[in-house]
Order: structure tokens, then sequence, then C-alpha cells
């Protein structure tokens, strides 16, 4: 028997409620807020915490070499790194605040702070 032949018309009316409950809460949820801060980090250590209305390019160094952090527009990116797999360039820019950079083998990191962080499994 075709499912269609069990629903009557206030279950269609429900299955369309619950949906769109569930698209508006992960719009609301997964959408972290704007950030405002950088915190850069060097080998386990804040570097420097910068704010993300002045463009800058900054200069980390690290255990492989120096990494270079670039911010523009109210976001951050590591532009420039020594690691061999280069995952934190390929990362590309940060604009929400909770959103992370990590480029292990050289110990630095870029976290974008302020505002309402992104909800995900690790801040549950």
């Amino acid at each position: 028997m075709p499912l269609q032949s069990h629903l009557k018309p206030g279950d269609y009316l429900t299955l369309l409620g619950g949906t769109l409950c569930v698209v508006l809460l992960a719009l609301k949820l997964w959408h972290g807020g704007v950030a405002d801060t950088a915190v850069i980090r060097s080998g386990g250590k804040i570097f420097r915490t910068v704010p993300l209305s002045r463009d800058q390019r900054i200069e980390v160094p690290g255990p492989l070499g120096v990494s270079i952090i670039t911010i523009e527009k109210l976001r951050a990116r590591i532009s420039s790194d020594p690691s061999p797999r280069q995952y934190c360039v390929r990362q590309g820019w940060l604009a929400h605040a909770g959103e992370i950079a990590l480029c292990l083998p050289n110990q630095v990191s870029v976290e974008l702070t302020g505002g309402q962080k992104k909800y995900d499994s690790l801040n549950y």
C-alpha cells in the first residue's frame, strides 16, 4: 500500500510545520555571530589579540618558520605557512565567531572571537 493512502490532510500540515521548524532552528543555531577579534596563538600561548576592524598582515614565528596571517574586511586567514600539507592555508577566510584555523606542524592558530559562537558538536 502506498504511504499517501495513510496520510490525512492534517498530517501534511504537521509535516510541513515540523520541516519549517527544523530549517529555522538549523539556520539560527548553526550561524555564528559576527566576530570582532582574532586570537593568534603560537606554541600554545597567545601571541597577539588583534581587532578585525583594521586590515593588517601579521608574521607569527613557529618551530618550522614564519606563518603569515592576513586580516581584511572583518575576516582573517592564514595566507602562508611553512607546513608541508598547507591545510590551514586551504581553510580560507574565517568570518564568524568560533571559527578557527590550525597549523599543527608549525603550532600556529587563529581563532575568531566576539558575538555568539557557532553551534557545533564540540560546544554542545
